[in-house]
Protein backbone atom coordinates (compact mmCIF):
# COMPACT_ATOMS: atom_id res chain seq x y z
CA UNK A 1 0.00 0.00 0.00
CA UNK A 2 1.23 3.53 -1.03
CA UNK A 3 0.76 6.27 1.10
CA UNK A 4 -0.27 9.56 -0.55
CA UNK A 5 -0.36 12.93 1.53
CA UNK A 6 -3.19 14.84 0.60
CA UNK A 7 -1.18 17.81 0.85
CA UNK A 8 0.26 16.72 -2.63
CA UNK A 9 -2.62 16.12 -4.22
CA UNK A 10 -3.77 19.52 -3.28
CA UNK A 11 -0.57 21.17 -4.29
CA UNK A 12 -0.66 18.93 -7.90
CA UNK A 13 -4.56 20.47 -8.32
CA UNK A 14 -3.46 23.67 -8.05
CA UNK A 15 -1.00 23.98 -10.60
CA UNK A 16 -2.87 21.85 -13.02
CA UNK A 17 -5.45 24.41 -12.62
CA UNK A 18 -3.14 27.71 -13.57
CA UNK A 19 -1.83 25.43 -16.12
CA UNK A 20 -5.26 24.91 -17.87
CA UNK A 21 -6.15 28.28 -17.95
CA UNK A 22 -2.92 29.99 -19.23
CA UNK A 23 -1.46 27.00 -21.45
CA UNK A 24 -2.94 25.53 -24.32
CA UNK A 25 -2.42 22.09 -24.99
CA UNK A 26 -0.27 21.53 -28.09
CA UNK A 27 -2.27 18.97 -30.21
CA UNK A 28 -4.74 22.41 -30.15
CA UNK A 29 -1.85 24.47 -31.20
CA UNK A 30 -1.16 22.70 -34.02
CA UNK A 31 -4.53 21.61 -35.14
CA UNK A 32 -5.25 25.88 -34.93
CA UNK A 33 -1.82 25.99 -36.91
CA UNK A 34 -3.41 23.60 -39.42
CA UNK A 35 -6.42 25.55 -39.74
CA UNK A 36 -4.85 28.78 -40.32
CA UNK A 37 -2.98 27.10 -43.22
CA UNK A 38 -6.34 25.63 -45.03
CA UNK A 39 -9.00 28.54 -44.03
CA UNK A 40 -9.61 30.27 -47.11
CA UNK A 41 -11.76 33.20 -45.50
CA UNK A 42 -9.82 36.25 -44.79
CA UNK A 43 -11.46 36.28 -41.68
CA UNK A 44 -11.49 33.50 -40.82
CA UNK A 45 -8.16 33.62 -40.67
CA UNK A 46 -7.50 36.72 -38.73
CA UNK A 47 -9.65 35.12 -36.26
CA UNK A 48 -7.29 32.52 -36.02
CA UNK A 49 -4.18 33.96 -36.12
CA UNK A 50 -5.43 36.39 -32.93
CA UNK A 51 -6.29 33.16 -30.96
CA UNK A 52 -2.82 31.71 -31.71
CA UNK A 53 -1.48 35.01 -30.68
CA UNK A 54 -3.23 35.41 -27.55
CA UNK A 55 -1.88 31.75 -26.72
CA UNK A 56 1.42 32.89 -26.93
CA UNK A 57 0.48 35.88 -24.59
CA UNK A 58 -1.27 33.88 -22.23
CA UNK A 59 1.66 31.33 -21.64
CA UNK A 60 4.44 33.85 -21.57
CA UNK A 61 2.56 36.58 -19.04
CA UNK A 62 0.36 33.49 -17.42
CA UNK A 63 -2.87 35.24 -17.96
CA UNK A 64 -6.11 33.04 -18.45
CA UNK A 65 -6.33 32.10 -21.96
CA UNK A 66 -9.96 33.21 -21.64
CA UNK A 67 -11.75 35.53 -19.15
CA UNK A 68 -14.32 32.62 -18.83
CA UNK A 69 -11.95 30.20 -16.57
CA UNK A 70 -14.65 28.51 -16.30
CA UNK A 71 -15.66 25.35 -13.81
CA UNK A 72 -13.18 22.74 -13.08
CA UNK A 73 -13.94 19.14 -13.78
CA UNK A 74 -11.06 16.77 -12.21
CA UNK A 75 -11.15 13.27 -13.36
CA UNK A 76 -9.52 10.98 -11.25
CA UNK A 77 -7.96 7.18 -11.95
CA UNK A 78 -7.36 6.22 -8.24
CA UNK A 79 -4.76 3.24 -7.94
CA UNK A 80 -5.73 0.28 -5.52
CA UNK A 81 -2.90 -0.08 -3.60
CA UNK A 82 -3.06 3.93 -2.78
CA UNK A 83 -3.71 5.34 0.61
CA UNK A 84 -4.43 9.28 1.29
CA UNK A 85 -3.35 10.72 4.00
CA UNK A 86 -3.84 13.71 6.35
CA UNK A 87 -7.41 14.53 4.62
CA UNK A 88 -10.36 13.34 2.04
CA UNK A 89 -9.70 13.09 -1.46
CA UNK A 90 -12.57 16.06 -1.87
CA UNK A 91 -11.33 18.48 0.65
CA UNK A 92 -7.70 18.04 -1.05
CA UNK A 93 -9.08 18.67 -4.67
CA UNK A 94 -10.77 21.41 -3.54
CA UNK A 95 -8.50 23.04 -1.39
CA UNK A 96 -6.09 22.96 -4.71
CA UNK A 97 -8.97 24.56 -6.75
CA UNK A 98 -9.45 27.41 -4.58
CA UNK A 99 -5.69 28.11 -3.70
CA UNK A 100 -5.36 28.02 -7.80
CA UNK A 101 -7.71 30.33 -8.91
CA UNK A 102 -6.81 32.42 -6.02
CA UNK A 103 -3.27 32.85 -6.75
CA UNK A 104 -3.40 32.40 -10.84
CA UNK A 105 -6.07 35.42 -10.34
CA UNK A 106 -8.10 33.51 -12.14
CA UNK A 107 -12.47 34.75 -12.38
CA UNK A 108 -14.21 32.81 -10.04
CA UNK A 109 -17.21 31.43 -11.87
CA UNK A 110 -18.90 29.16 -9.73
CA UNK A 111 -22.83 29.76 -7.88
CA UNK A 112 -23.53 28.25 -4.19
CA UNK A 113 -27.12 28.28 -5.84
CA UNK A 114 -28.25 27.67 -8.92
CA UNK A 115 -30.82 30.25 -8.61
CA UNK A 116 -30.05 32.44 -6.36
CA UNK A 117 -27.24 33.27 -7.80
CA UNK A 118 -24.70 33.91 -4.81
CA UNK A 119 -21.21 33.81 -6.27
CA UNK A 120 -18.99 32.91 -3.10
CA UNK A 121 -15.74 33.60 -5.34
CA UNK A 122 -13.92 30.33 -4.80
CA UNK A 123 -15.10 28.56 -7.78
CA UNK A 124 -16.18 25.32 -5.17
CA UNK A 125 -16.91 23.24 -5.68
CA UNK A 126 -15.49 20.75 -8.37
CA UNK A 127 -17.11 18.15 -10.52
CA UNK A 128 -15.15 15.20 -9.69
CA UNK A 129 -15.22 12.06 -11.36
CA UNK A 130 -13.71 8.85 -9.61
CA UNK A 131 -12.23 5.42 -10.86
CA UNK A 132 -10.69 2.30 -9.04
CA UNK A 133 -7.95 1.47 -11.56
CA UNK A 134 -4.79 -1.35 -10.79
CA UNK A 135 -1.98 -0.48 -9.23
CA UNK A 136 -0.02 2.55 -6.71
CA UNK A 137 -0.43 6.01 -8.56
CA UNK A 138 -3.04 8.58 -9.24
CA UNK A 139 -3.68 9.60 -12.64
CA UNK A 140 -5.47 13.57 -12.68
CA UNK A 141 -7.09 15.11 -15.44
CA UNK A 142 -8.27 18.66 -15.07
CA UNK A 143 -10.64 20.38 -17.21
CA UNK A 144 -11.49 23.95 -16.47
CA UNK A 145 -14.94 24.34 -19.07
CA UNK A 146 -16.75 27.94 -19.80
CA UNK A 147 -20.21 28.50 -19.88
CA UNK A 148 -21.12 29.35 -23.17
CA UNK A 149 -19.54 26.36 -25.21
CA UNK A 150 -21.18 23.65 -22.16
CA UNK A 151 -24.26 25.47 -22.78
CA UNK A 152 -24.36 24.11 -26.22
CA UNK A 153 -24.43 20.59 -24.78
CA UNK A 154 -27.45 18.21 -25.77
CA UNK A 155 -28.55 14.88 -25.08
CA UNK A 156 -31.40 12.96 -27.06
CA UNK A 157 -33.05 9.56 -26.29
CA UNK A 158 -33.07 8.12 -29.36
CA UNK A 159 -35.27 4.80 -30.63
CA UNK A 160 -32.95 1.68 -31.12
CA UNK A 161 -34.01 1.18 -34.17
CA UNK A 162 -32.83 4.59 -35.08
CA UNK A 163 -30.07 4.64 -38.11
CA UNK A 164 -26.14 6.30 -37.75
CA UNK A 165 -27.74 9.07 -40.08
CA UNK A 166 -30.10 10.05 -37.58
CA UNK A 167 -27.81 10.53 -35.40
CA UNK A 168 -25.47 12.23 -37.46
CA UNK A 169 -27.98 14.77 -38.44
CA UNK A 170 -28.57 15.60 -34.44
CA UNK A 171 -25.25 15.93 -34.13
CA UNK A 172 -24.87 18.40 -36.98
CA UNK A 173 -27.84 20.47 -36.32
CA UNK A 174 -26.78 20.69 -32.70
CA UNK A 175 -24.04 22.54 -33.72
CA UNK A 176 -25.42 24.44 -36.24
CA UNK A 177 -28.24 26.02 -34.16
CA UNK A 178 -25.67 26.60 -31.87
CA UNK A 179 -23.68 28.78 -34.31
CA UNK A 180 -20.93 30.77 -32.68
CA UNK A 181 -21.96 30.60 -29.14
CA UNK A 182 -19.53 27.68 -28.33
CA UNK A 183 -16.56 30.33 -29.71
CA UNK A 184 -15.52 28.30 -32.29
CA UNK A 185 -13.86 26.37 -33.77
CA UNK A 186 -14.76 23.64 -31.74
CA UNK A 187 -14.10 20.15 -30.29
CA UNK A 188 -17.24 18.17 -30.77
CA UNK A 189 -17.78 15.50 -27.85
CA UNK A 190 -20.45 12.87 -28.36
CA UNK A 191 -21.37 10.06 -25.78
CA UNK A 192 -23.55 7.15 -27.71
CA UNK A 193 -25.29 4.50 -25.52
CA UNK A 194 -24.72 4.06 -21.43
CA UNK A 195 -27.53 5.64 -20.07
CA UNK A 196 -29.23 8.95 -19.53
CA UNK A 197 -26.92 9.90 -17.01
CA UNK A 198 -24.02 8.07 -18.35
CA UNK A 199 -23.91 8.97 -21.78
CA UNK A 200 -22.78 13.19 -21.13
CA UNK A 201 -20.15 11.94 -19.15
CA UNK A 202 -18.98 9.90 -21.98
CA UNK A 203 -19.67 12.58 -24.68
CA UNK A 204 -17.44 14.81 -21.60
CA UNK A 205 -14.69 12.17 -21.20
CA UNK A 206 -14.22 12.04 -25.32
CA UNK A 207 -12.82 15.25 -25.16
CA UNK A 208 -10.11 14.57 -22.83
CA UNK A 209 -8.65 12.80 -25.63
CA UNK A 210 -6.09 14.36 -27.40
CA UNK A 211 -6.74 15.40 -31.13
CA UNK A 212 -5.32 12.81 -33.70
CA UNK A 213 -6.65 9.59 -34.77
CA UNK A 214 -9.89 9.68 -36.01
CA UNK A 215 -12.98 7.06 -36.98
CA UNK A 216 -14.99 7.07 -40.41
CA UNK A 217 -17.15 8.29 -38.15
CA UNK A 218 -15.68 11.19 -36.78
CA UNK A 219 -13.79 11.82 -40.45
CA UNK A 220 -17.42 12.24 -41.96
CA UNK A 221 -19.03 14.23 -38.89
CA UNK A 222 -15.98 16.76 -39.51
CA UNK A 223 -16.07 17.44 -42.88
CA UNK A 224 -19.87 17.96 -42.77
CA UNK A 225 -19.82 20.07 -39.67
CA UNK A 226 -17.18 22.13 -41.43
CA UNK A 227 -18.78 22.73 -44.59
CA UNK A 228 -21.94 24.31 -42.27
CA UNK A 229 -19.70 27.71 -43.03
CA UNK A 230 -19.99 29.04 -39.45
CA UNK A 231 -16.33 29.47 -39.64
CA UNK A 232 -14.20 30.96 -36.58
CA UNK A 233 -16.26 32.44 -34.42
CA UNK A 234 -19.40 32.03 -36.24
CA UNK A 235 -18.09 35.03 -39.03
CA UNK A 236 -17.74 32.48 -41.75
CA UNK A 237 -15.41 30.21 -43.01
CA UNK A 238 -14.34 26.24 -43.59
CA UNK A 239 -12.69 26.35 -39.59
CA UNK A 240 -16.33 25.49 -37.73
CA UNK A 241 -14.51 22.39 -35.42
CA UNK A 242 -10.95 21.35 -34.89
CA UNK A 243 -12.32 17.70 -33.90
CA UNK A 244 -14.96 15.54 -33.39
CA UNK A 245 -14.61 13.02 -30.57
CA UNK A 246 -17.01 9.74 -29.62
CA UNK A 247 -17.01 7.52 -26.74
CA UNK A 248 -19.64 4.82 -26.76
CA UNK A 249 -20.64 2.56 -24.14
CA UNK A 250 -23.30 -0.86 -24.05
CA UNK A 251 -26.93 0.15 -24.10
CA UNK A 252 -30.00 -1.33 -22.71
CA UNK A 253 -32.18 -3.37 -25.60
CA UNK A 254 -34.53 -0.50 -25.85
CA UNK A 255 -32.36 2.72 -25.76
CA UNK A 256 -30.52 4.56 -27.38
CA UNK A 257 -28.50 7.91 -25.41
CA UNK A 258 -27.08 10.39 -27.16
CA UNK A 259 -25.46 13.11 -25.69
CA UNK A 260 -23.35 16.56 -27.16
CA UNK A 261 -20.71 18.44 -25.24
CA UNK A 262 -19.38 21.33 -27.57
CA UNK A 263 -15.87 22.62 -26.30
CA UNK A 264 -14.63 25.89 -27.29
CA UNK A 265 -11.09 26.46 -28.97
CA UNK A 266 -9.21 27.46 -25.77
CA UNK A 267 -9.60 23.51 -24.98
CA UNK A 268 -8.24 24.07 -21.55
CA UNK A 269 -6.81 20.30 -19.83
CA UNK A 270 -3.65 18.91 -18.20
CA UNK A 271 -3.06 16.21 -16.25
CA UNK A 272 -0.33 14.65 -14.31
CA UNK A 273 0.94 11.45 -12.62
CA UNK A 274 1.48 11.20 -8.81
Amino acid sequence: MRNIPAQKITQAIKTLCIQANTELTGDVEQTLKKALKAETSSTGREILEQILENAKIAKREKLPLCQDCGLVFVFIEIGEEVRISGGSLTKAINDGVKQGYKEGFLRKSTTSDPLTRENPGTNLPAIIHTEIVPGNKLEITVMTKGGGAENCSAIKMFKPTSSQKEIETFIIETVKNNGANGCPPLIVGVGIGGSFDQAPLLAKKSLLRKIGSKSKMEKELLAKINKLGIGPMGLGGRTTALAVHIKKAPCHISSLPVAINIECHAHRVKSTTI
